[in-house]
């Protein structure tokens, strides 16, 4: 059987050619563009004077928090900062 380079059925002829995809923008590796703008994304929360907080939630919780996020058109973490806010609000 001859192999056509428009032919695309037959896998096993193909599966070692490289098939050209995204084209590379970065010369850094992907696992180091992550660091990168993770650590920038940190710096940008700092100068805004944002801390982290992280927790777990069950399930539930967590969907009717991602409805409710939804609903009012704020992002989830939005939403629980303003229902900490108003919680704190109404204990002092």
């Amino acid at each position: 059987m001859a192999k056509a380079e428009s032919d695309r059925t037959t896998r096993d002829l193909f599966e070692h050619d490289k098939r050209p995809g995204r084209p590379k923008t970065n010369p850094l590796p992907r696992e180091l563009q992550l660091k990168i703008n993770k650590r920038n994304q940190l710096k940008r929360d700092k100068a805004r004077g944002l801390k982290r907080v992280e927790f777990k939630v069950s399930s539930e919780l967590y969907q009717a928090l991602n409805d409710m996020a939804e609903e009012q058109n704020v992002s989830r973490s939005a939403l629980i900062e303003i229902i900490l806010q108003e919680k704190l609000a109404t204990k002092r």
